[in-house]
Protein backbone atom coordinates (compact mmCIF):
# COMPACT_ATOMS: atom_id res chain seq x y z
CA UNK A 1 0.00 0.00 0.00
CA UNK A 2 0.91 3.22 -0.99
CA UNK A 3 2.72 5.38 1.89
CA UNK A 4 4.08 8.57 -0.51
CA UNK A 5 1.55 10.63 -2.34
CA UNK A 6 2.55 13.48 -4.80
CA UNK A 7 0.03 15.69 -6.10
CA UNK A 8 1.77 17.74 -8.99
CA UNK A 9 0.31 20.55 -11.01
CA UNK A 10 1.25 18.97 -14.41
CA UNK A 11 2.04 15.26 -15.55
CA UNK A 12 5.31 15.47 -16.86
CA UNK A 13 6.50 17.21 -13.63
CA UNK A 14 4.62 15.13 -11.73
CA UNK A 15 6.64 11.68 -13.66
CA UNK A 16 9.68 13.57 -13.33
CA UNK A 17 9.37 13.50 -9.44
CA UNK A 18 7.94 9.57 -9.40
CA UNK A 19 10.63 8.70 -11.48
CA UNK A 20 13.47 10.57 -9.05
CA UNK A 21 11.47 8.70 -6.58
CA UNK A 22 11.95 5.23 -8.29
CA UNK A 23 15.76 5.63 -8.36
CA UNK A 24 15.54 5.19 -4.48
CA UNK A 25 14.05 1.63 -5.42
CA UNK A 26 10.58 2.61 -4.72
CA UNK A 27 7.66 1.43 -6.79
CA UNK A 28 5.97 4.74 -8.17
CA UNK A 29 2.71 4.52 -10.08
CA UNK A 30 2.11 7.67 -11.95
CA UNK A 31 -2.49 8.19 -11.79
CA UNK A 32 -4.08 10.08 -14.62
CA UNK A 33 -7.50 8.29 -13.97
CA UNK A 34 -9.31 8.51 -10.71
CA UNK A 35 -12.42 6.81 -12.20
CA UNK A 36 -13.12 3.59 -10.46
CA UNK A 37 -9.73 3.28 -8.85
CA UNK A 38 -9.04 1.93 -5.22
CA UNK A 39 -5.78 3.62 -4.23
CA UNK A 40 -5.81 1.46 -1.03
CA UNK A 41 -5.46 -1.99 -3.35
CA UNK A 42 -2.19 -1.89 -4.88
CA UNK A 43 0.04 -4.11 -2.68
CA UNK A 44 3.18 -3.71 -4.48
CA UNK A 45 3.25 0.78 -4.48
CA UNK A 46 5.07 2.72 -2.44
CA UNK A 47 4.35 5.68 -4.02
CA UNK A 48 1.58 7.41 -6.10
CA UNK A 49 1.86 10.46 -8.62
CA UNK A 50 -1.43 12.05 -9.40
CA UNK A 51 -1.09 15.28 -11.76
CA UNK A 52 -4.01 18.09 -11.31
CA UNK A 53 -2.97 19.69 -14.59
CA UNK A 54 -3.47 22.70 -12.97
CA UNK A 55 -1.28 25.09 -13.81
CA UNK A 56 -2.50 27.48 -15.98
CA UNK A 57 -6.36 27.20 -13.74
CA UNK A 58 -7.56 29.96 -12.02
CA UNK A 59 -6.40 29.71 -8.25
CA UNK A 60 -10.27 28.64 -6.82
CA UNK A 61 -9.99 25.89 -9.22
CA UNK A 62 -6.50 24.83 -8.58
CA UNK A 63 -7.41 24.65 -5.07
CA UNK A 64 -10.40 22.48 -5.26
CA UNK A 65 -8.80 20.10 -7.68
CA UNK A 66 -5.50 19.42 -5.41
CA UNK A 67 -7.95 19.65 -1.55
CA UNK A 68 -10.06 16.56 -3.86
CA UNK A 69 -7.27 14.71 -5.04
CA UNK A 70 -5.78 14.89 -1.63
CA UNK A 71 -8.44 13.56 0.28
CA UNK A 72 -8.95 10.94 -2.44
CA UNK A 73 -5.60 9.36 -1.87
CA UNK A 74 -4.81 10.19 1.80
CA UNK A 75 -4.57 7.25 4.71
CA UNK A 76 -3.32 6.37 7.94
CA UNK A 77 -0.21 4.94 6.83
CA UNK A 78 1.40 7.92 4.47
CA UNK A 79 4.49 9.09 5.30
CA UNK A 80 5.34 11.51 2.83
CA UNK A 81 2.67 13.89 1.56
CA UNK A 82 4.42 16.05 -1.48
CA UNK A 83 2.54 19.03 -3.59
CA UNK A 84 4.82 18.98 -6.77
CA UNK A 85 5.49 22.84 -8.28
CA UNK A 86 7.57 23.78 -11.10
CA UNK A 87 11.32 24.64 -11.11
CA UNK A 88 10.76 27.93 -11.82
CA UNK A 89 7.57 28.41 -9.69
CA UNK A 90 4.83 29.06 -12.33
CA UNK A 91 1.31 28.06 -11.42
CA UNK A 92 -0.67 28.42 -7.86
CA UNK A 93 1.84 27.85 -5.88
CA UNK A 94 -0.11 29.23 -2.63
CA UNK A 95 -3.33 27.90 -3.68
CA UNK A 96 -2.10 24.58 -4.16
CA UNK A 97 -0.26 24.30 -1.04
CA UNK A 98 -3.14 25.89 1.00
CA UNK A 99 -5.58 23.52 -0.26
CA UNK A 100 -3.48 20.18 0.66
CA UNK A 101 -2.82 21.89 3.83
CA UNK A 102 -6.51 22.19 4.23
CA UNK A 103 -7.46 18.53 3.02
CA UNK A 104 -4.94 16.91 5.67
CA UNK A 105 -6.33 19.45 8.55
CA UNK A 106 -3.40 18.23 10.77
CA UNK A 107 -1.83 21.68 11.53
CA UNK A 108 0.93 20.64 8.82
CA UNK A 109 3.53 22.86 7.68
CA UNK A 110 4.80 22.86 4.27
CA UNK A 111 8.49 22.62 3.77
CA UNK A 112 9.33 24.56 0.50
CA UNK A 113 12.53 23.95 -1.06
CA UNK A 114 13.02 24.88 -4.89
CA UNK A 115 15.84 23.52 -5.71
CA UNK A 116 17.09 21.59 -8.67
CA UNK A 117 20.69 21.52 -8.85
CA UNK A 118 21.00 18.78 -11.46
CA UNK A 119 19.26 22.04 -13.76
CA UNK A 120 20.96 24.43 -12.34
CA UNK A 121 18.16 25.38 -10.26
CA UNK A 122 19.16 26.81 -6.46
CA UNK A 123 17.93 29.27 -3.95
CA UNK A 124 19.78 31.29 -2.16
CA UNK A 125 19.26 34.66 0.12
CA UNK A 126 15.75 33.79 -0.35
CA UNK A 127 16.58 34.26 -4.74
CA UNK A 128 15.93 31.60 -7.22
CA UNK A 129 19.05 31.41 -9.24
CA UNK A 130 18.92 29.40 -12.56
CA UNK A 131 22.87 28.92 -14.13
CA UNK A 132 23.47 32.04 -11.63
CA UNK A 133 20.80 33.89 -13.13
CA UNK A 134 17.99 35.36 -10.92
CA UNK A 135 14.73 33.38 -11.90
CA UNK A 136 13.10 36.23 -14.05
CA UNK A 137 15.60 37.31 -16.15
CA UNK A 138 15.42 33.86 -17.22
CA UNK A 139 13.07 32.39 -20.42
CA UNK A 140 10.75 31.69 -17.46
CA UNK A 141 9.85 35.12 -17.57
CA UNK A 142 8.80 35.27 -21.19
CA UNK A 143 6.16 32.17 -20.40
CA UNK A 144 3.13 33.67 -22.06
CA UNK A 145 0.81 31.10 -20.34
CA UNK A 146 2.20 31.59 -16.91
CA UNK A 147 5.34 34.42 -16.41
CA UNK A 148 7.10 34.92 -13.56
CA UNK A 149 7.97 38.40 -12.74
CA UNK A 150 10.29 37.61 -9.39
CA UNK A 151 12.79 35.56 -8.18
CA UNK A 152 11.39 35.56 -4.43
CA UNK A 153 9.29 32.36 -3.98
CA UNK A 154 8.22 34.04 -0.70
CA UNK A 155 6.90 37.17 -2.48
CA UNK A 156 4.92 34.80 -4.57
CA UNK A 157 3.65 32.78 -1.96
CA UNK A 158 2.51 35.69 -0.15
CA UNK A 159 0.62 36.89 -2.85
CA UNK A 160 -1.28 33.56 -3.21
CA UNK A 161 -1.42 31.81 0.37
CA UNK A 162 -3.55 32.69 3.60
CA UNK A 163 -0.51 31.56 5.51
CA UNK A 164 1.76 33.14 7.61
CA UNK A 165 5.32 32.26 5.93
CA UNK A 166 8.89 31.67 7.32
CA UNK A 167 12.25 31.38 5.58
CA UNK A 168 15.42 29.22 6.72
CA UNK A 169 18.17 31.17 4.88
CA UNK A 170 21.91 29.48 4.19
CA UNK A 171 23.80 31.18 6.58
CA UNK A 172 21.16 29.05 9.17
CA UNK A 173 21.88 25.70 7.67
CA UNK A 174 26.06 26.10 8.74
CA UNK A 175 24.16 25.52 12.30
CA UNK A 176 23.28 21.83 11.72
CA UNK A 177 20.42 19.63 11.94
CA UNK A 178 19.35 20.64 15.29
CA UNK A 179 19.33 24.34 15.09
CA UNK A 180 17.16 24.17 11.97
CA UNK A 181 14.92 21.69 13.77
CA UNK A 182 14.34 24.02 16.91
CA UNK A 183 13.78 27.17 14.10
CA UNK A 184 11.06 24.98 12.82
CA UNK A 185 9.31 24.09 16.07
CA UNK A 186 9.87 27.95 16.87
CA UNK A 187 8.29 28.57 13.80
CA UNK A 188 5.02 26.41 14.79
CA UNK A 189 4.82 28.16 18.10
CA UNK A 190 4.64 31.70 16.36
CA UNK A 191 1.63 30.18 13.84
CA UNK A 192 4.08 29.86 10.71
CA UNK A 193 2.39 27.33 8.38
CA UNK A 194 5.02 27.54 5.50
CA UNK A 195 9.20 27.47 5.66
CA UNK A 196 11.28 28.46 2.44
CA UNK A 197 14.21 27.01 2.94
CA UNK A 198 17.71 27.71 1.06
CA UNK A 199 19.32 25.29 -0.73
CA UNK A 200 22.53 25.12 -3.11
CA UNK A 201 23.26 21.18 -3.03
CA UNK A 202 22.33 17.62 -2.38
CA UNK A 203 24.02 17.54 1.08
CA UNK A 204 21.92 21.01 2.20
CA UNK A 205 18.70 18.97 1.28
CA UNK A 206 19.65 16.21 3.21
CA UNK A 207 20.39 18.68 6.26
CA UNK A 208 16.85 19.95 5.56
CA UNK A 209 15.52 16.73 5.62
CA UNK A 210 16.68 15.75 8.52
CA UNK A 211 15.85 18.39 10.31
CA UNK A 212 12.21 18.61 9.07
CA UNK A 213 11.97 15.06 10.69
CA UNK A 214 13.86 15.83 14.01
CA UNK A 215 11.07 18.60 14.52
CA UNK A 216 8.74 15.73 14.46
CA UNK A 217 5.64 18.33 12.99
CA UNK A 218 3.53 17.37 10.70
CA UNK A 219 4.78 18.27 7.41
CA UNK A 220 4.09 18.59 3.46
CA UNK A 221 7.19 18.46 0.86
CA UNK A 222 6.71 21.65 -1.60
CA UNK A 223 9.55 21.35 -4.40
CA UNK A 224 10.28 19.96 -7.93
CA UNK A 225 10.89 16.69 -6.69
CA UNK A 226 14.15 15.77 -5.52
CA UNK A 227 13.78 17.17 -1.76
CA UNK A 228 11.19 14.73 -1.83
CA UNK A 229 12.45 12.07 -2.69
CA UNK A 230 15.26 12.51 -0.18
CA UNK A 231 12.35 12.78 2.63
CA UNK A 232 10.80 9.60 1.27
CA UNK A 233 14.04 7.94 1.55
CA UNK A 234 14.54 8.48 4.69
CA UNK A 235 11.04 8.30 6.12
CA UNK A 236 9.09 4.88 3.64
CA UNK A 237 10.62 1.51 3.73
CA UNK A 238 10.50 0.16 0.29
CA UNK A 239 8.50 -2.96 -0.83
CA UNK A 240 11.37 -3.82 -3.46
CA UNK A 241 13.56 -4.72 0.24
CA UNK A 242 11.21 -7.88 0.12
CA UNK A 243 12.10 -8.18 -3.22
CA UNK A 244 15.12 -9.96 -5.43
CA UNK A 245 16.56 -7.45 -6.72
CA UNK A 246 19.14 -7.88 -9.44
CA UNK A 247 21.96 -5.60 -9.12
CA UNK A 248 24.30 -3.33 -11.07
CA UNK A 249 28.17 -3.96 -10.44
CA UNK A 250 30.25 -0.92 -11.79
CA UNK A 251 34.25 -1.16 -11.63
CA UNK A 252 35.78 2.06 -12.35
CA UNK A 253 39.80 2.03 -12.50
CA UNK A 254 40.13 5.02 -14.38
CA UNK A 255 41.80 8.04 -12.91
CA UNK A 256 40.72 10.31 -15.91
CA UNK A 257 39.18 13.99 -14.51
CA UNK A 258 36.26 13.01 -16.56
CA UNK A 259 35.17 10.16 -15.02
CA UNK A 260 35.81 11.35 -11.40
CA UNK A 261 32.79 14.38 -12.53
CA UNK A 262 30.84 11.70 -13.75
CA UNK A 263 31.50 9.63 -10.43
CA UNK A 264 30.58 12.83 -8.26
CA UNK A 265 27.21 13.80 -10.61
CA UNK A 266 26.46 9.97 -10.10
CA UNK A 267 26.79 9.13 -6.35
CA UNK A 268 24.83 12.66 -5.76
CA UNK A 269 21.73 11.57 -7.73
CA UNK A 270 21.90 7.90 -6.29
CA UNK A 271 22.71 8.15 -3.11
CA UNK A 272 21.03 4.37 -2.58
CA UNK A 273 24.30 2.89 -4.28
CA UNK A 274 27.19 1.17 -2.24
CA UNK A 275 30.18 2.45 -3.06
CA UNK A 276 33.54 1.62 -1.97
CA UNK A 277 37.14 2.93 -2.95
CA UNK A 278 39.81 0.68 -3.36
CA UNK A 279 43.27 1.79 -1.80
CA UNK A 280 44.81 1.35 -5.23
CA UNK A 281 48.36 1.69 -4.56
CA UNK A 282 47.70 -1.60 -1.73
CA UNK A 283 47.75 -3.68 -5.43
CA UNK A 284 51.50 -2.44 -6.23
CA UNK A 285 53.15 -2.76 -2.38
CA UNK A 286 53.84 -6.99 -2.47
CA UNK A 287 51.71 -9.76 -3.30
CA UNK A 288 50.56 -10.45 0.00
CA UNK A 289 48.88 -6.77 0.43
CA UNK A 290 47.45 -7.18 -3.07
CA UNK A 291 45.85 -9.82 -1.52
CA UNK A 292 44.44 -8.18 1.51
CA UNK A 293 43.30 -5.42 -0.48
CA UNK A 294 41.27 -7.55 -2.83
CA UNK A 295 39.91 -9.64 -0.21
CA UNK A 296 38.62 -6.38 1.73
CA UNK A 297 36.75 -4.89 -1.37
CA UNK A 298 35.08 -8.03 -2.01
CA UNK A 299 33.92 -8.58 1.40
CA UNK A 300 32.95 -5.46 1.86
CA UNK A 301 30.33 -5.25 -0.87
CA UNK A 302 29.09 -8.95 -0.81
CA UNK A 303 28.68 -8.04 3.07
CA UNK A 304 27.03 -4.67 2.35
CA UNK A 305 25.21 -5.43 -0.87
CA UNK A 306 22.01 -6.83 0.33
CA UNK A 307 20.33 -3.16 1.00
CA UNK A 308 21.38 -1.89 -2.60
CA UNK A 309 20.51 -2.20 -6.06
CA UNK A 310 24.00 -0.69 -7.60
CA UNK A 311 27.46 -1.28 -6.25
CA UNK A 312 30.72 0.51 -7.25
CA UNK A 313 34.00 -0.09 -6.67
CA UNK A 314 36.58 2.66 -7.36
CA UNK A 315 40.11 3.40 -7.50
CA UNK A 316 40.99 6.17 -5.20
CA UNK A 317 43.25 7.23 -7.51
CA UNK A 318 40.61 8.61 -9.33
CA UNK A 319 41.30 11.66 -7.02
CA UNK A 320 44.84 13.49 -7.72
CA UNK A 321 46.09 13.33 -4.33
CA UNK A 322 46.02 9.59 -4.08
CA UNK A 323 47.82 9.11 -8.27
CA UNK A 324 50.60 6.77 -7.77
CA UNK A 325 54.54 6.99 -8.89
CA UNK A 326 54.50 4.74 -11.57
CA UNK A 327 58.51 5.42 -11.33
CA UNK A 328 58.80 3.92 -8.33
CA UNK A 329 56.89 0.71 -9.05
CA UNK A 330 58.57 0.52 -12.53
CA UNK A 331 61.82 -0.07 -10.76
CA UNK A 332 60.24 -2.01 -7.82
CA UNK A 333 59.05 -4.88 -10.64
CA UNK A 334 62.02 -4.32 -13.42
CA UNK A 335 59.15 -3.70 -15.99
CA UNK A 336 57.14 -1.18 -17.47
CA UNK A 337 54.47 1.80 -17.13
CA UNK A 338 52.19 -0.85 -19.00
CA UNK A 339 53.65 -3.31 -16.84
CA UNK A 340 52.48 -1.43 -13.60
CA UNK A 341 49.01 -0.83 -14.95
CA UNK A 342 48.53 -4.49 -15.39
CA UNK A 343 48.87 -5.76 -12.43
CA UNK A 344 46.48 -2.57 -11.08
CA UNK A 345 44.09 -3.67 -13.87
CA UNK A 346 44.30 -7.35 -12.85
CA UNK A 347 43.53 -7.09 -9.42
CA UNK A 348 40.16 -5.43 -10.52
CA UNK A 349 39.83 -8.10 -12.48
CA UNK A 350 39.80 -10.24 -9.61
CA UNK A 351 38.29 -8.39 -7.77
CA UNK A 352 35.33 -8.24 -10.15
CA UNK A 353 35.35 -12.16 -10.50
CA UNK A 354 35.26 -12.54 -7.08
CA UNK A 355 32.26 -10.25 -6.45
CA UNK A 356 30.20 -12.17 -9.68
CA UNK A 357 30.72 -15.60 -8.03
CA UNK A 358 30.29 -14.73 -4.41
CA UNK A 359 26.48 -12.61 -5.31
CA UNK A 360 24.76 -14.09 -7.94
CA UNK A 361 22.12 -11.04 -8.29
CA UNK A 362 24.83 -8.89 -10.01
CA UNK A 363 23.35 -9.56 -13.60
CA UNK A 364 24.48 -6.16 -14.71
CA UNK A 365 28.46 -5.14 -15.10
CA UNK A 366 29.76 -1.36 -16.31
CA UNK A 367 33.50 -0.94 -17.06
CA UNK A 368 35.34 2.24 -16.92
CA UNK A 369 38.34 1.95 -18.26
CA UNK A 370 39.74 -0.24 -21.72
CA UNK A 371 42.43 -1.81 -19.74
CA UNK A 372 40.71 -2.88 -17.31
CA UNK A 373 37.54 -4.01 -19.11
CA UNK A 374 40.04 -6.36 -21.09
CA UNK A 375 41.68 -7.62 -18.38
CA UNK A 376 38.17 -8.34 -16.84
CA UNK A 377 37.03 -10.63 -19.86
CA UNK A 378 40.22 -12.34 -19.48
CA UNK A 379 39.35 -12.73 -16.08
CA UNK A 380 36.20 -14.11 -16.53
CA UNK A 381 37.14 -16.18 -19.44
CA UNK A 382 34.43 -14.97 -21.84
CA UNK A 383 34.76 -15.57 -25.67
CA UNK A 384 33.73 -11.99 -26.34
CA UNK A 385 30.99 -9.72 -26.27
CA UNK A 386 27.26 -9.84 -28.30
CA UNK A 387 26.82 -5.94 -28.83
CA UNK A 388 23.11 -4.49 -28.50
CA UNK A 389 23.33 -0.81 -28.91
CA UNK A 390 25.18 2.31 -27.25
CA UNK A 391 23.44 3.59 -24.57
CA UNK A 392 25.45 7.12 -24.78
CA UNK A 393 28.04 8.08 -26.98
CA UNK A 394 31.25 5.54 -27.37
CA UNK A 395 29.38 3.60 -24.25
CA UNK A 396 28.07 0.05 -25.50
CA UNK A 397 25.56 -2.58 -23.92
CA UNK A 398 26.44 -5.82 -24.61
CA UNK A 399 26.13 -9.21 -23.44
CA UNK A 400 28.69 -11.50 -22.36
CA UNK A 401 29.90 -14.89 -24.90
CA UNK A 402 30.08 -18.22 -23.10
CA UNK A 403 31.89 -19.10 -19.86
CA UNK A 404 30.53 -19.36 -16.62
CA UNK A 405 29.08 -15.72 -17.26
CA UNK A 406 26.88 -16.21 -20.54
CA UNK A 407 24.48 -13.50 -20.56
CA UNK A 408 26.00 -11.44 -18.36
CA UNK A 409 24.79 -7.47 -19.36
CA UNK A 410 27.48 -5.31 -19.55
CA UNK A 411 28.29 -1.97 -20.42
CA UNK A 412 32.07 -0.64 -21.44
CA UNK A 413 33.01 3.15 -21.78
CA UNK A 414 36.09 5.03 -21.79
CA UNK A 415 37.06 7.26 -19.15
CA UNK A 416 37.36 9.98 -20.92
CA UNK A 417 34.15 9.57 -22.86
CA UNK A 418 30.60 11.28 -22.07
CA UNK A 419 29.19 14.44 -19.90
CA UNK A 420 28.45 14.43 -16.90
CA UNK A 421 25.83 12.30 -16.56
CA UNK A 422 26.88 9.19 -18.76
CA UNK A 423 27.86 7.24 -15.44
CA UNK A 424 24.52 7.82 -14.27
CA UNK A 425 22.39 7.06 -17.47
CA UNK A 426 24.63 4.07 -18.03
CA UNK A 427 23.85 2.45 -14.48
CA UNK A 428 19.92 3.19 -14.62
CA UNK A 429 20.19 1.35 -17.97
CA UNK A 430 21.33 -1.67 -16.94
CA UNK A 431 19.31 -1.59 -14.17
CA UNK A 432 16.35 -0.88 -15.87
CA UNK A 433 17.30 -3.96 -18.44
CA UNK A 434 17.84 -6.74 -15.95
CA UNK A 435 15.36 -5.89 -13.36
CA UNK A 436 12.68 -6.07 -16.49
Amino acid sequence: MHRCVVIADDLTGGNATGVMISGYGYDTYSIVNMDGLDPNNMPDCDCIVYPTNSRQANPETAYNLVYNATKFFMNDNIKVYSKRIDSTLRGNLGSETDAMLDALDNNAMAMVVPCFPQAERVIIGGYVLVKGIPLHKTEAALDPLASINTPLPSLLFRKQSKYDIGSIMIDDMMYGVDYIADKIKLYQKEGKRIIIFDSLSQEDMDIVADAVIKSEVNFITVDPGIFTATVVSKLVPSTKAHKELNRVLAVIGTTNAVARGQLEEFLQTQPKTLNIYAETEEFLRSPERREDEIARIVNEVLYKCQDYEMCTVVGDGIFPAKRISFKTYMEYYNTTAEGVSKIINDAFAEVTEKILRGEKSFKGLYTSGGDITVSVCKRLKVAGLKLVEDVAPLAAHGEMLMGDFDGLKIITKGGMVGDKYALKVCMNYLARKINN
